[in-house]
């Protein structure tokens, strides 16, 4: 799957809102505001469940690799997300 293709599909489960559960959050995480360099997932599947919590990293912006995306957007796809979240911008490491 394209880069632009995945992103596309992610924005569009993204603008659908809540809409109950299993539900995917994904915040990126990078030492400046411009690269991401973690992206982290959080699956939940039902309220009041412990998230399970996957990472994936690059020594380039994951928001621009193609690989990490699609592997995103499958993610989603097979964990039959009814919402998915995504936390605006790139929260800064130290």
């Amino acid at each position: 799957m394209n880069l632009d293709k995945a992103k596309k599909r992610i924005a569009k489960q993204v603008k659908k809102g809540f809409n109950g559960y299993p539900q995917v959050s994904l915040e990126y995480f990078g030492k400046t505001s411009d690269c991401a360099t973690d992206v982290v997932i959080l699956f939940t599947l039902e309220e009041n469940t412990e998230p399970q919590e996957q990472k994936f990293s690059s020594e380039n912006d994951v928001r621009k690799d193609e690989n990490i995306q699609s592997i995103l957007v499958k993610i989603i796809e097979r964990a039959d997300a009814k919402t998915v979240i995504e936390v605006e911008g790139v929260s800064i490491i130290n």
